[in-house]
């Protein structure tokens, strides 16, 4: 009895030695978030309906955890979108776990099941990820795997299906299987000479394939379309220079109305870099590059590859309201940045420096050329070829161009100035669809400025004007006044007060005095009360938001005019 009592206790000691051991080495991180809005009538500025969906509240929530072990980890993300907020879209509502996956990764070889979100190179042929503040998430549910065969060289593998909003994964559904591999090789790492050289280098390789029925009743639709690219990194001391070319074969699709010609696209940038100067030149070129799991898919959804902007992100409302867009059917576009600091102590640079920024980007569509069908000249024709495209044939048609200066400069201890200058072009019937609709050319200008007041406290004050070429007196045709809710000259205005580290208040108010049409000269005022403590941060907003576009890295959707009350509460572990 005495030996089984024994045997017992040390069983019970390795068991609960390993438990202990097995608790003190695992990790559990996680993040929550609800955006939630109620919704008010409101006649003037036009709103004389606030439901969404057949409901006064909109909600969108989710909560991330991640467990970690080791080189296991493990993870998962429960959504809820009920009601979808205003500018959701409606087939996001519902609730449920929307993403799962499990890891192993010993650093030579890397396994994940479920959920994936990865990239190969710039994402030109494969890119899955989610952006909640948009609802987009294209994640491919299925395999990868990563082989690291020796220092600097790495292979990865993918395979599944995307995510659809709530909709099934079974083979019935319409969407393809997405398959692709990717090599990369860090020539620097690998090479024990090159190691500490001045002279960095790395090249990389993608084929990417989707795999679709054809159930189409009208055209001959390709079942497998192959998509590959290639990457080159080269730096030298302060240079740098990097390059990634795409091609992919014949894809006709809902985007590119059912043409059969071949896409491409490339991207280049040219850096120089050193202490208070930043030069970035980059240009980009895409041909009929949208590439989808279903060809009946439109928009956002199902993307399996990713077009990077590269137009200036702004963050200010008055400018924020002409996003661009990427247009995947085809575009030319080119950006120059240039960032000076005047050195301190100098006549312009004051006792603390001034920085300079300057920016110039502009977006072209492609020369399209028609070809001959059936003996006669054709252009875009569903069923056919659709066109060729000189590779370097920029087209007078420009979509988007925006030139800005801004000076940054803090004034002394306690005030800090922020201007900037901005001349704008939108071509607002290719990128928001309004047909027809008169080009965006504005100008625009504001100050940001801080003051602070102690060492806890500060006010910040934001001053913004936009002058646009349409004005008052701009006769506008019945029937068309929607494609004119945001145009004519605005005047914003915002003050923030801030006790840090814990709380704000703020309270804004955008003009559009100087719409054409009299109803839209409306006040979109707003003010906001938030709190912040570690890692919790709650925010409570009350008033309206204007019609507008909103985008996140080049991925965009249209968020309409609303009135009401809206909260924000997130927080992580």
């Amino acid at each position: 009895m005495k030996r089984i009592l024994l045997l017992t206790i040390l069983i019970v000691s390795a068991v609960g030695g390993y438990a202990q051991s097995f608790l003190q080495n695992s990790q559990v991180n996680g993040s929550f978030q609800i955006d939630a809005q109620y919704y008010n009538t409101d006649e003037g500025i036009g709103i004389y309906d606030s439901l969404i969906n057949g409901k006064r509240l909109g909600v969108n929530g989710f909560g991330k955890l991640t467990y970690t072990l080791g080189d296991f980890s493990a993870g998962m993300r429960f959504e809820a979108y009920e009601t979808p907020l205003s500018g959701f879209d409606s087939r996001l509502e519902g609730c449920g776990i929307a993403n799962y996956w499990a890891s192993y990764d010993n650093g030579t070889i890397g396994v994940t099941v479920g959920d994936i979100y990865d990239q190969f190179g710039n994402g030109l042929v494969f890119r899955t990820y989610e952006e909640w503040s948009l609802g987009f998430d294209n994640s491919l549910r299925g395999m990868r795997a990563v082989y690291r065969p020796t220092q600097g060289v790495t292979l990865k593998g993918v395979y599944g299906k995307q995510r659809y909003y709530w909709a099934s994964y079974d083979a019935d559904q319409s969407r393809g299987i997405v398959r692709g591999i990717d090599g990369d090789w860090d020539i620097n790492q690998s090479i024990s000479g090159l190691n500490d050289s001045k002279f960095r280098a790395s090249v990389g390789a993608s084929f990417v394939s989707k795999y679709q029925k054809d159930n189409d009743l009208f055209y001959y639709m390709p079942e497998n379309v192959a998509a590959y690219a290639g990457r080159v990194n080269l730096s030298m001391g302060r240079f740098a220079f990097s390059t990634e070319y795409a091609h992919k074969i014949n894809n006709p699709s809902a985007i590119n109305n059912m043409i059969y010609k071949d896409g491409e696209a490339l991207l280049s940038s040219l850096s120089y870099a050193q202490k208070g100067l930043g030069i970035v030149l980059q240009v980009k070129r895409v041909d009929n590059m949208s590439f989808k799991s279903d060809y009946n898919a439109k928009e956002s959804d199902l993307d399996i590859n990713f077009l990077p902007p590269i137009n200036f992100t702004h963050t200010h409302s008055l400018p924020a309201m002409y996003s661009y867009s990427t247009q995947p059917n085809g575009e030319m576009a080119v950006q120059f940045q240039v960032n000076y600091t005047i050195p301190k102590k100098t006549l312009l640079g004051g006792k603390y420096g001034t920085k300079l920024a300057f920016n110039y980007s502009q977006v072209n569509d492609i020369v399209r050329d028609s070809i001959i069908v059936n003996g006669v000249p054709s252009l875009n024709q569903s069923g056919t070829l659709g066109y060729t495209s000189p590779f370097f044939g920029v087209s007078d048609h420009i979509f988007y161009r925006d030139i800005n200066f801004e000076i940054e400069k803090r004034i002394s201890k306690d005030w800090r100035l922020v201007v900037m200058y901005i001349n704008l072009l939108y071509d607002m019937a290719t990128i928001e669809g309004h047909v027809g609709a008169p080009e965006v050319r504005a100008n625009i200008a504001f100050a940001d400025i801080t003051y602070k007041i102690t060492a806890r406290q500060s006010i910040r004050c934001e001053l913004q004007h936009l002058w646009d070429n349409i004005g008052k007196d701009y006769v506008v045709h019945e029937g068309e006044e929607k494609d004119f809710q945001k145009r004519g000259n605005w005047m914003a205005a915002l003050l923030e007060y801030a006790i840090a580290p814990k709380w704000f208040v703020s309270v804004a108010d955008k003009y559009n005095y100087g719409n054409p049409v009299a109803e839209y000269r409306d006040h979109y005022y707003t003010v906001s009360v938030g709190f912040i403590k570690d890692a919790t941060r709650i925010m409570l907003t009350g008033g309206r938001q204007s019609e507008g576009v909103v985008c996140v890295g080049g991925v965009c959707r249209t968020v309409p005019a609303s009135s009401g009350v809206s909260l924000t509460v997130t927080t992580s572990f």
